[in-house]
């Protein structure tokens, strides 16, 4: 098989990849077994005039080993075609439960703990899940009472839930590593009911509205592999033993005897957070962001991407990524989660606080793009307490949520507005999006003066490279706090095991370890993987097997 990269072809051209690839490789079409898209992405930059392109990288498998060697002797000088080797998915050992052997436990099932739970299934391990929120039905139930105006519920939210917070969100599955795994990851949400072209697209995205039956599949397969997933289920304390785990403390009352327990919790846990904090896990604050939404006609987006060609079938929905250095302040603002055709959606998970966040369906149809425009705060802005960043966060959601009314309204300014210190303007370029409501406010009142300050230098910078995007009528709402987790749950590089705590292993974004719905995934399948070699490397020894025991003898 050979694989052919950077391979840039006009967006308009309508040739079948089977003849693309034979003129690329100099060979007849009938040359041609079987070609199959590893990666595809859109090239607009139009560099020095050339049209907007799609750039793949593809596997071609050419009829027999002698064209093939022929095609090679060819290219030999070419550095975009190379043999390429199948490369095998990652294979999960089995490990069934031993007679008295304690099932693992998996806290939280969002995209970490779902992979946790799943490899340890495949693996005939049987977790048992405790989510603290409801399955993904009653929970999408619920939040759609609340953006139109029903009552807040803490416990079933866009934070917690099945699925987790990535549940209400674009659903991108792109991510900033390069692990083999996220190719296992990526066949699971096939498997599950996930387009097949996030096997290749170079921005890969799902939408809420496919994530929410996806994650309902994976969660049957879990069971279908002999696990079991509880919803409304809260881990309230933890017990420990010689200082590792022994038990899990469930709604306040049920004890469930455990040696091994995968914390996935997500970055807006903070009950949890304060738990484990209190029960001497090794913990440290880390820096996080906190900003505005700021949104603009999907139109205006394309066309500042695409130009002529903006709105041509043939082309995805326009997304941008921003980023600004203010050497005034010393801070950077950037974009973040960008979500093409989709909405602002409150995304509070306490009562009396005001979040918000993006979210797109998979058709990214909305005809509004929203991003998060944010500045990066660390342990120097809200104290070195380990729990002082969600302190920090709870100070501005509580003025934001005084700010829009009270009533889980929004404070909305218009970029005009914010620059010139003024409030009230309702002249919007797009209607905002927020629900249940907006209110005209100034958002300096329930932001940092040194957000603020970023910000406005940063807006005039982002119109030079996007003209028109600082307009004045453009409206932002506010405010976005959950970023990424604000502390850290310290572990073991290698055994991904907490430190000083043995039994109990940190996982996702929530542990401070991942940015996003792949990251995070792959991150508790890892752990999930490592707990099993561990496990089998005692047993091999001839020792009881326990993540707790098992991950302390090898540290």
């Amino acid at each position: 098989m050979l694989r052919i990269t950077n391979f840039s072809v006009p967006f308009d051209d309508a040739s079948p990849l089977e003849k693309l690839a034979a003129k690329r490789l100099k060979t007849a079409v009938q040359d041609i077994a079987d070609v199959t898209v590893v990666r595809k992405a859109v090239d607009a930059r139009r560099y020095r005039g050339a049209p907007i392109s799609f750039v793949y990288m593809l596997d071609v498998v050419l009829r027999d080993a002698k064209t093939e060697k022929r095609v090679l002797a060819r290219l030999r000088r070419d550095k975009n075609v190379a043999l390429q080797q199948e490369k095998a998915g990652a294979s999960v050992p089995k490990r069934p439960l031993a007679d008295g052997e304690h099932r693992p436990v998996v806290v939280g099932f969002g995209p970490a703990g779902m992979f946790a739970a799943l490899t340890l299934a495949r693996a005939g391990q049987c977790p048992l899940v405790l989510e603290r929120g409801q399955d993904v039905d009653t929970r999408h139930a619920d939040t759609l009472r609340f953006w139109q105006g029903g009552a807040f519920s803490p416990q079933s939210n866009v934070q917690f839930g099945e699925g987790g917070a990535g549940t209400f969100s674009d659903g991108k599955l792109t991510t900033r590593t390069n692990d083999p795994h996220i190719r296992d990851v990526l066949e699971a949400f096939i498997a599950a009911g996930a387009p097949e072209e996030i096997r290749y697209l170079h921005k890969p995205h799902i939408g809420t509205d496919l994530l929410r039956t996806i994650v309902k599949n994976i969660r049957k397969e879990v069971i279908r592999l002999g696990g079991e997933v509880r919803f409304g289920a809260q881990v309230t304390d933890v017990e420990l033993a010689g200082g590792q785990l022994a038990a899990l403390i469930v709604n306040g009352e049920e004890r469930i005897t455990a040696d091994a327990a995968f914390f996935g919790i997500g970055h807006s846990a903070r009950d949890t957070y304060a738990m484990l904090y209190e029960k001497g896990l090794a913990m440290e604050a880390k820096a996080f962001a906190i900003g505005v939404r700021i949104e603009h006609p999907q139109e205006f987006i394309d066309r500042a991407q695409y130009g002529e060609d903006a709105g041509d079938p043939r082309l995805p929905v326009a997304d941008y990524a921003l980023t600004f250095q203010d050497h005034e302040t010393g801070r950077g603002a950037y974009s973040f989660c960008m979500c093409p055709g989709g909405h602002v959606v409150a995304a509070a998970s306490e009562a009396c606080h005001l979040v918000t966040n993006g979210m797109s369906d998979y058709a990214r149809d909305s005809g509004v793009a929203n991003a998060a425009l944010l500045v990066q705060v660390t342990p120097e802005d809200f104290g070195e307490g380990v729990l002082a960043g969600i302190a920090f966060q709870r100070k501005y959601e509580a003025l934001a949520y005084e700010l829009g009314g009270r009533n889980y309204f929004a404070p909305v300014q218009t970029v005009g507005d914010f620059l010139a210190g003024r409030r009230g303007s309702t002249d919007f370029l797009v209607a905002p999006s927020y629900r249940p409501g907006v209110v005209p406010a100034d958002l300096h009142d329930c932001l940092p003066g040194t957000v603020t300050a970023t910000l406005a230098h940063a807006l005039p910078q982002f119109g030079r490279k996007i003209p028109g995007f600082d307009a004045p009528d453009v409206p932002m709402t506010g405010i976005e706090t959950r970023s990424s987790a604000p502390c850290r749950i310290r572990r073991d590089r290698a055994t991904f095991v907490a430190e000083r705590t043995p039994g109990i292993y940190p996982i996702g974004e929530g542990a401070g370890y991942a940015g996003g719905i792949m990251s995070a995934a792959v991150d508790g399948m890892k752990a999930a993987l490592a707990y099993l070699g561990a496990s089998a490397s005692l047993s091999e020894g001839g020792g009881p097997r326990s993540g707790g025991g098992s991950v302390e003898g090898r540290s």
